[in-house]
């Protein structure tokens, strides 16, 4: 994989984040979910240990965080994204701007190219 190729990916997974962010900020948690592989094997580490599958993770997201107001403005900062071929790691803090209080915390995202997509298939989010 040449240099310019592993640049292009990172933005093409920045884009995904990017796009994430705004649909989260304008309360649109199923657009929000398009950056997740929609699978079965999709995989969620959170406070409540390990959950598995795109619609728990989605109806999980909508139990959390029912409305705009609970949703917030969210914030991500990259702190490091790694690409190797058709696979790429991701460590960086989340940030929700609310209200009544401001919710953070750090992740940890493992992606992969799926159908020339790329996805996020394991999350670890605390």
């Amino acid at each position: 994989m040449s240099c310019s190729n592993s640049i292009d990916e990172k933005e093409a997974i920045l884009n995904v984040m990017n796009r994430q962010e705004e649909a989260w900020s304008n309360g649109d948690v199923e657009t929000f979910m398009e950056g997740y592989w929609r699978s079965d094997s999709l995989m969620f580490i959170g406070k409540n240990g390990i959950k598995y599958g795109w619609q728990t993770t989605l109806d999980n997201y909508k139990k959390s965080y029912p409305d705009k107001a609970a949703m917030g403005k969210l914030e991500f900062e990259i702190l490091q994204l790694e690409v190797n071929g058709n696979t790429a790691y991701m460590l960086g803090t989340w940030s929700l701007i609310r209200e009544e209080d401001n919710p953070n915390g750090h992740f940890t995202l493992y992606w992969k190219k799926i159908d020339g997509k790329w996805v996020v298939t394991i999350d670890h989010t605390s």
